[in-house]
């Protein structure tokens, strides 16, 4: 339920001390990130991460990714093997998260790796790498968005759905990459994708010499594992070769489906077929199309190879059986 209160938009330039005065108060703040918007809370504060599951709806049992601002900092809060050093040394900052071993001494809350002996983490760039350090603790930061509905690429977006739950909302423009962090967890048996993101398997693979294993572990390891997510409103239909009557058309190329003309609502997430421009596309043309009206959101093809991975993720996530 929304309240009266209708969220502040300040710049990122006009917005730290404002961000750090409430963060400090033990409230959530949404932040850009170059992966989607953030809702970022203290995680070193229950009550703090707390807010942060209320303002979304999510489940308790979902963990969050602790973001740091420095190897420093990362370091007192999990245990790093030699290859997630590794991997740290070629990705971060940026959208990479690491599924690592939790130290008890670590000060962070229990409610952010939901009773799980790891923790995820990720150092982001921009204005959120500049406001953990100005705080000098990490910050828990799930997608500004509620929970299992389309990610937030944009401060209005953050500002539709969660403007009457919290006090601020830090405007840094559409975000760069479009798609959550790339989670990783490595392990006795090898390397593991628990989530594709803004860095391909083939990125990571170089750098790690080794392949990827595919996440075949039950249960829920790290944030965006659970089936249904990233949802808009309407239903949807993926991989389609025909377009319904009454359906909205989610585009990628140049190829059309049949009946397209014929769309409620038609954007393309690349003309020319650029996985990485279609990502950036994804979560603000879903929520286009879901404004549209049409019940149903068809989808054409998206290829699986790089960020397609990614990409086809989200959208499977998005299409599946939903709680009633």
């Amino acid at each position: 339920m929304r309240s009266s209160q209708v969220a502040e938009i300040l710049k990122g330039n006009q917005a730290m001390e404002r961000a750090l005065a409430l963060l400090a108060a033990g409230e959530v703040v949404a932040i850009p990130t170059e992966t989607v918007y953030g809702l970022a809370g203290d995680a070193t504060n229950g009550e703090a991460v707390a807010r942060i599951f209320e303002a979304k709806g999510r489940p308790r049992f979902n963990p969050l990714i602790a973001h740091v601002a420095s190897m420093a900092m990362a370091e007192t809060i999990a245990e790093f093997d030699p290859l997630s050093r590794r991997l740290t040394e070629a990705f971060w900052p940026g959208p990479l998260t690491l599924v690592l071993p939790h130290r008890a001494t670590s000060g962070i809350h229990p409610l952010v790796t939901a009773g799980l002996d790891t923790i995820a983490l990720r150092m982001p760039r921009g204005f959120g790498a500049q406001l953990i350090a100005r705080l000098g603790r990490p910050l828990a930061a799930p997608s500004a968005n509620s929970s299992g509905k389309i990610s937030a690429t944009s401060a209005r977006a953050v500002e539709g759905d969660l403007g009457g739950r919290i006090q601020l909302v830090v405007d840094g423009g559409p975000t760069q990459v479009g798609l959550e962090s790339t989670i990783v967890k490595a392990d006795e048996r090898g390397l593991h994708l628990l989530r594709p993101g803004g860095i391909s398997a083939e990125e990571i693979e170089a750098i790690a010499g080794t392949k990827l294993l595919r996440n075949d572990k039950a249960g829920i390891e790290a944030p965006g594992m659970m089936l249904s997510h990233y949802a808009p409103g309407a239903a949807m239909r993926l991989n389609v070769s025909a377009v319904e009557p009454g359906e909205a058309l989610l585009g990628f190329g140049q190829r059309r489906a049949a009946g397209a003309a014929d769309a409620v609502a038609f954007l393309n997430l690349s003309e020319t077929g650029d996985p990485r421009e279609a990502a950036s596309n994804l979560f603000s043309h879903m929520q286009a199309l879901d404004r549209s009206g049409a019940k149903t959101i068809a989808v054409e093809p998206v290829p699986h190879a790089g960020l397609g991975e990614a990409i086809n993720d989200r959208l499977a996530r998005a299409a599946a059986p939903r709680d009633s």
